[in-house]
């Protein structure tokens, strides 16, 4: 139902608690999916992955050098034949001859019989030449004990045991050490399928405005606040001030995704597309009592929760960041944005009656200061904040020195 401008506003913990609710059933239970490791960063592991293999796979040489017997070095330094060579990739078993060394490199399999590495710069060959080993002799400088610079077989992980948590974002360290178990794919959770829509006949993308006209900064931000919460976008477009057109994009965006945000369209004025096609499907047309980002609408259509934002660019990325951020990133598995505390360092005036989101910046020693004035045209503005400042509702006037809460952007 169309709320009347009479009512009281609602207060943003109150519309954030209507949108948690609409996406409940997507953010209960999300849905899980396969992925080639290489297309995996980021994803969050939807189960624990246990290694089906040893790591390392074999035992094998830390350093290029030696393979030796401790015993045979323990007087060093000792001259021994070079009885071989094990590059690495080396396919098959070698044994050592007691009282010989086998030239060896990094990574390659540590022959039966050695139990010891001599580092190559701990090392002299007094007869032959690198290339050619017939006959050589390698002087071993000094003793090693038994296990020096070998990597034995499972040292790492053994097969069975968790090589990945449940609920771990991949970064790259997790993806090498998958690769090197083997592991091709890997469960992962779901991203949501979010569709973007913008609306005004004022709007262009991709060619040069005519007098009246704006670029579309909304199709591009909201798509980046997306995938930087973790969902993806299933669908970006845009559409006129025609209520048949939007229906159309609208209708697409239904289709194909689990949820749909638009942009614009919603004030009480004229022309007002979103709110005049959402009407008939119940959409909750309402003001909550911030600033920016005041007039938003929701509706479920077909069991997809919509989402109607303001239009002007600072409150279409103030009331993402507010109300579906924290959503989206719960979902995809994904820690939530925590609050911090900073101090004003310059006075602020706020809207009584208004909880007030100020693009604010850090300066690094605890301070914060607005970045820009406070409307929602401000676009230059909010790119130079990295937090909004969170101003109470009740709250008129802030000294410098007043502790504030920020919410990094």
């Amino acid at each position: 139902m169309t709320r009347d401008p009479a009512d009281e506003r609602r207060t943003v913990e109150e519309h954030a608690a209507i949108v948690a609710r609409m996406l409940e059933p997507l953010t209960e239970q999300p849905a899980t999916e396969s992925v080639p490791l290489d297309h995996a960063l980021g994803r969050v592991t939807a189960a624990e992955v246990r290694s089906e293999v040893d790591l390392p796979l074999f035992r094998n040489s830390q350093m290029d050098g030696y393979a030796v017997r401790a015993a045979d070095v323990r007087s060093a330094p000792v001259a021994l034949e070079v009885s071989g060579d094990i590059p690495a990739g080396h396919a098959s078993p070698v044994s050592l001859i007691p009282g010989t060394a086998l030239r060896i490199m990094t990574g390659a399999p540590v022959p039966t019989g050695a139990d010891a590495i001599v580092p190559v710069e701990d090392t002299e060959l007094v007869l032959g030449r690198d290339d050619d080993l017939s006959g050589a002799v390698v002087e071993i400088r000094r003793p090693r004990k038994r296990g020096e610079y070998v990597r034995e077989r499972g040292s790492d992980l053994r097969r069975g045991e968790v090589l990945v948590e449940a609920g771990t974002r991949l970064a790259p360290r997790h993806l090498a050490a998958l690769a090197a178990a083997g592991v091709e794919t890997v469960t992962v959770r779901a991203r949501l399928r979010v569709g973007i829509l913008t609306s005004g006949t004022e709007l262009v993308t991709g060619s040069t405005p005519a007098f009246g006209q704006v670029y579309d900064a909304n199709g591009i931000a909201l798509a980046a606040l997306v995938e930087e919460a973790g969902a993806t976008v299933s669908m970006r477009a845009s559409s006129s001030d025609d209520p048949a057109a939007f229906e159309r994009i609208l209708d697409d965006a239904l289709h194909s995704s689990d949820l749909v945000i638009t942009s614009g369209g919603i004030s009480r004025g004229a022309y007002e597309v979103v709110r005049e096609v959402l009407h008939p499907h119940g959409a909750d047309v309402t003001t909550v009592a911030m600033q920016p980002g005041g007039p938003q609408a929701t509706a479920v259509i077909g069991g997809v929760p919509v989402f109607a934002f303001p239009g002007n660019p600072v409150s279409t990325q103030v009331s993402f960041t507010v109300f579906l951020r924290g959503p989206l990133r719960a979902a995809a598995g994904l820690p939530a944005v925590q609050p911090m505390e900073a101090t004003l360092t310059h006075r602020v005036v706020s809207v009584p009656g208004r909880r007030q989101f100020l693009r604010g910046r850090l300066d690094g020693d605890g301070g914060v200061a607005p970045a820009s004035g406070p409307s929602s045209h401000l676009v230059a503005g909010m790119a130079q904040a990295d937090v909004l400042i969170d101003i109470p509702t009740d709250t008129e006037v802030l000294d410098e020195g007043a502790a504030v809460t920020v919410w990094t952007l």
